[in-house]
């Protein structure tokens, strides 16, 4: 299961020295994840309400290769790697959408919680059965 997004670098995105700072590519990250929740059919949002459910990093483990620069379009790839029983595993890449070079990758695990307590809590059935659905397609 491999899942894109598109995004093109603001002003607002970069330090003094003109390149995407350090910190925005977590905001990258976590926009392509939400995305590929939401290419599965799930929004966050409802998740909270409708299933107590929702989504907290646990760790990310991010290697920066090469710089990003104002305008340039990225190309942030999502994949979900591992599906335990209350946590997932993302990896994900940021690629300079012109030049297909790896700028950053990261690796994400991310906890399942129950939105009412914060406390961990098995991924929906639901969840699971469209991540397995989509990775048979």
């Amino acid at each position: 299961m491999e899942f894109s997004l598109a995004v093109r670098v603001y002003y607002e995105d970069t330090d003094a020295g003109g390149v995407v700072y350090y910190a925005n590519y977590l905001k990258f990250f976590e926009r392509g994840r939400t995305e590929a929740l939401c290419q599965l059919g799930f929004r966050q949002n409802d998740l909270m309400v409708r299933q107590d459910t929702l989504f907290a990093v646990r760790s990310i483990n991010v290697d920066y290769l090469l710089p990003a620069r104002l305008n340039d379009i990225l190309k942030v790839t999502t994949r979900i790697n591992k599906v335990r029983k209350a946590s997932l595993e993302f990896q994900q890449t940021v690629v300079q959408e012109n030049e297909h070079a790896v700028l950053t990758m990261a690796t994400a695990r991310i906890a399942c919680l129950r939105a009412s307590t914060l406390k961990p809590r098995a991924i929906p059935r639901n969840i699971i059965h469209a991540m397995e659905t989509c990775n048979a397609g």
